[in-house]
């Protein structure tokens, strides 16, 4: 398949009649709807917006490349759009749009196509073919421009591949590059061609791997990496980085690899590029205080225990949480109300299903932290430890240091076992490290239990007799941290602090920690909704579209909706979103109000003590976030100072 059976001349619009981002990408969708290469436009056009949310498609240079790759593309299609006034489609570098290519690929597209999405990318580096493509007037001319410049460049591509093939040039500089971008349609392609375009301009030689919608091409080897003097990686996604430990490495957004190409090349080759540091086995403990990776170690250990546990935290709690709420529906005696959520038969199915999951989460939580640490040796010893630390009372703080410990041990029995003849290579595996293990896991947690339950049983009493205003002050506090960084480190280690509150009270109505937690990460999202509304001056269009779907995120307590926003201006976002948190948050704990539940957001909103109470704590925190932002942002025309 080749560009031109994509770019079909009954999608083209010559003349695009709108003026703003917004009517043009609603003219090119109905486009594409009336020409039966979509089926529905609101799936098809949301998919659009989420890319456009990630960063404007706008690459510059008057071309926009909007695309998306959702389940309502009918058949690849290249829309292409002309606009002769120009539009202000938010272009990374502030100047009007003329020339449109709106990608609809299927969900299930082939190699064919998205080889033909990719060639169509590369021909717009070209600003010679860019400009002919200006003064095109009929489909029949933009189909013919297009099939005589992919001839050229194929016949370009050959040729340079003999001579790459020929020799290798060991006397030039020599960098290897990654490119990739969410959807992995367009500016994956554009940034390798850019980069490679740019690189031949200085005499350097480049690799560049692609990490695309058709999988990775061109994939960098060990050798390309050793001989490289520099790498860079233009990348909007993960791509694969541990290979590049001790390189020198550029990492910028994969826009600057399609702009910027000049200043990425010079940078990297500068001298000045920062090494990276890889986590790979190989990486000296000395280094692990200077570069921070200790610290960002024990964070990846710790996230993937939590991580694997808040399943077991989520389901088991909200099926505990209906077992009251049957029963209060049906009806309990005043003398039985010590059984509440087991008395009736109907209830006590639900609170068995959810004490059986809530059972497995301090032993999930050891097990996966350890086996992060230790790979698939850690987990039995870590869910023992997590197993002994509930049984012990020593709570989440327990399993914490207990998964921790039970990782450390493995590393230790592997250092010992290393000497062993490779005749005991096998069952080092299946019983040195499953008995040694476990035993000293074991007799280590048992030592471990003794101080860790007096910690438990000291902080669970202290959490009970909070009242007032000490209560407000630990509700200002945990739904504050909810706001600082929007689910990074901060953000979790509040929620995980509130999760583990919830196992110890659903006997008493829920937990108030929870209830600030939840209510402090309803509120970012919920305040940009706000601020959207009052200050329309202040926020583009596609910000003020975003804000209307972050009304759903913000009653849905997926506080990360907020990101953009905070990440645009985050001088001025972060500091309101905090204090309107912090507000809600003390107005929770300082009345008290119980949350059975540990996620959910309006939609389990019958499970707390005071719900409309609740929700209206939120709606006040949301409109004090979202006032303080509007107030402090710069109207769109004026530079925004951070």
């Amino acid at each position: 398949m080749n560009i031109k059976d994509l770019l079909i001349k009954e999608a083209m619009i010559m003349d695009l009649k709108a003026t703003d981002k917004k009517s043009a990408i609603d003219e090119m969708v109905q486009k594409m709807y009336d020409t039966g290469r979509i089926t529905d436009i609101d799936t098809y056009k949301s998919g659009i917006l989420a890319r456009e949310a990630q960063t404007s498609t706008g690459l510059g240079d008057g071309i926009a490349m909007p695309h998306a790759k959702n389940s309502a593309v009918k058949e690849a299609t290249v829309l292409f759009a002309k606009s002769t006034q120009g539009v202000d489609y938010e272009s990374l570098d502030g100047q009007p749009t003329y020339l449109f290519f709106m990608i609809a690929a299927p969900e299930g597209a082939n190699d064919t196509h998205l080889q033909a999405l990719a060639a169509l990318s590369r021909l717009l580096i070209n600003p010679e073919f860019v400009g002919e493509l200006k003064k095109t007037s009929t489909p029949d001319e933009v189909q013919t421009l297009f099939q005589t410049a992919e001839e050229a460049k194929e016949a370009e591509e050959k040729a340079e591949k003999t001579s790459e093939n020929s020799q290798v040039n060991t006397e030039k500089p020599f960098i290897v590059a990654v490119t990739a971008c969410p959807t992995g349609i367009a500016h994956t392609y554009m940034a390798e061609d850019a980069l490679k375009k740019k690189a031949k301009e200085l005499g350097i030689e480049m690799k560049v791997e692609t990490n695309g919608s058709e999988g990775v091409k061109n994939k960098l080897t060990a050798e390309d990496i050793a001989r490289a003097d520099a790498v860079i990686v233009a990348a909007d996604k993960k791509v694969e980085m541990d290979r590049f430990d001790g390189k020198k490495l550029v990492n910028r957004p994969v826009s600057d690899g399609i702009r910027k190409t000049n200043e990425l090349i010079q940078f990297a080759l500068s001298g000045k590029a920062p090494v990276f540091h890889g986590d790979t086995s190989a990486s000296s403990s000395s280094d692990d205080s200077a570069d921070g990776t200790v610290l960002s170690r024990v964070y990846k250990d710790l996230m993937n225990g939590i991580s694997h546990m808040l399943p077991f935290v989520i389901g088991g709690g909200i099926a505990i949480a209906l077992s009251f709420m049957i029963d209060q529906f049906i009806g309990v005696p005043q003398d039985a109300l010590n059984q509440l959520g087991s008395y009736n038969e109907v209830a006590s199915w639900f609170k068995q299903i959810g004490d059986a999951a809530f059972g497995f989460m301090l032993p999930v939580l050891a097990g996966f932290i350890a086996s992060s640490i230790a790979d698939r040796p850690g987990l039995i010893a870590g869910f023992a430890a997590g197993s002994l630390a509930l049984a012990g009372n020593a709570g989440f703080l327990g399993a914490l240091l207990g998964g921790f410990m039970a990782g450390y041990v493995m590393i230790f029995l592997k250092k010992i076992f290393r000497g062993l003849p490779k005749s005991l290579e096998g069952i080092k595996t299946i019983l040195f490290y499953p008995v040694f293990g476990l035993l000293i896991t074991g007799m280590l947690m048992l030592l471990l239990n003794i101080p860790m339950a007096f910690i438990n049983v000291s902080l669970n009493g202290f959490l009970d007799s909070l009242d007032g205003t000490n209560a407000a002050l630990l509700g200002a506090l945990l739904a504050g941290m909810m706001a600082v960084d929007l689910g990074g480190p901060i953000n979790k280690a509040a929620y995980v602090f509130g999760t583990a509150t919830l196992a110890t009270t659903v006997a008493d109505g829920g937990s108030v920690v929870m209830a600030s937690v939840m209510a402090g990460g309803m509120v970012p999202p919920l305040a940009i909704f706000v601020a959207t509304r009052l200050f329309k001056n202040k926020f583009t269009q596609e910000q003020q579209d975003a804000g209307l779907t972050n009304i759903v995120m913000g009653l849905s307590f997926v506080t990360e909706g907020s990101i953009p926003f905070a990440a645009a201006d985050p001088l001025r976002a972060i500091p309101s979103f905090v204090i309107g948190s912090a507000f809600t948050g003390a107005l929770v704990g300082g009345f008290g109000i119980k949350l059975l539940a540990p996620h959910g957001g309006i939609f389990v909103v019958f499970l707390l003590s005071h719900p409309l109470l609740y929700l209206l704590f939120i709606a006040v925190g949301s409109i004090i976030s979202g006032v303080i932002f509007g107030l402090m942002k710069k109207p769109i025309n004026t530079p925004q100072a951070v």
